[in-house]
């Protein structure tokens, strides 16, 4: 029995006896000799790579994905008998720890210090004596509101650090509730909340619905001074209507690490929208706990038991 494993990452789960892994290009097409693989572990694969698996590997049980999101996999026409689990949660601290360097380079200035430093210019209005709480400003997490909208595990991993920094946290999501002891408000109820959100960070997945749901009705309902944070999909945000709310001040800053498209083409005027921090999608890339879910998910597989994080088809 065969494991096929990408060349994007290294891997080395445990396997169960009678297993074999072959490592294979994530980029390319799959040999003839690996068609009777009864596992695909994917992550940066090309749609090409996952067009030929779907076509050629008859026997294939499994595809566990190292991403949280698997809308190219489900694309690509696996037979519906094919299991397909998620890599939920391999991404919670890093793009939980990326959420907050944004976070804080917008709240503490950074972007607006490394110009300065490029003019050799030690600024007295970046720096010295300051309020705490300046008027039409975020300069502190120490009190400030925060919404975070797809309050799954990154939310719930990056929750209790925010909290810790002296923020108020609240998540949204589809029911309203409880989650890892925080207050989740119904997303229904997210319009008429936004007028009290100093930040909205957004950990949304793209959807037919939540295509563009961060438009000009919810950007025009946050105060003037909120922050905006994007750690999503780029597809969630109306990229339009950020770039003129930045322009027009009625928003006190943003940093996204996900854009539609990516990469975003150097012509796209939302380079230069003033007041906003563009990460080229670093947030992810390097999945935590990879070999141990494969491992897990390739025992549950053989011996007939639940796989975790199966996607809905």
């Amino acid at each position: 029995m065969k494991i096929l494993l990408p060349d994007t990452v290294d891997l080395d789960p445990e396997l169960p006896e009678g297993w074999e892994a072959v490592v294979v290009d994530a980029r390319e097409e799959i040999p003839a000799e690996h068609h009777d693989a009864e596992v695909l572990v994917v992550w940066g694969a090309s749609r090409r790579h996952l067009a030929s698996a779907a076509e050629h590997l008859s026997g294939l049980r499994c595809i566990q994905s190292l991403s949280a999101g698997v809308d190219g996999i489900l694309a690509a026409g696996f037979a519906p008998e094919v299991a397909i689990a998620t890599g939920a949660g391999l991404h919670s601290l890093t793009v939980s720890e990326h959420a907050l360097a944004l976070l804080l380079s917008l709240v503490r200035r950074l972007p607006e210090c490394r110009e300065a430093q490029k003019r050799h210019e030690w600024s007295s209005e970046l720096g010295g004596l300051q309020p705490l709480r300046p008027e039409g400003r975020l300069t502190t997490l120490l009190g400030a509101r925060v919404l975070i909208w797809g309050f799954g595990q990154i939310g719930q991993t990056l929750a209790p650090t925010l909290q810790a920094l002296g923020a108020e946290v609240r998540g949204a999501a589809r029911s309203a509730g409880t989650r890892a002891g925080i207050e989740v408000i119904a997303e229904e109820t997210v319009p008429s909340a936004l007028p009290e959100v100093d930040v909205l960070i957004n950990i949304l997945p793209a959807t037919e619905q939540t295509a563009g749901i961060v438009g000009r009705e919810v950007l025009a309902a946050l105060p003037d001074h909120a922050l905006l944070v994007n750690v999503g999909r780029g597809a969630t945000v109306d990229q339009t209507a950020l770039r003129e709310a930045l322009e027009a001040g009625a928003l006190g800053g943003a940093a996204i690490d996900v854009t539609d498209p990516e990469p975003l083409p150097r012509e796209d005027p939302l380079w230069d929208a003033p007041g906003l921090l563009i990460t080229p999608h670093a947030a992810g890339g390097r999945p935590v706990g990879a070999d141990e879910r494969i491992t897990r998910n390739l025992r549950a597989l053989v011996e007939g038991e639940e796989l975790l994080h199966v996607a809905a088809r």
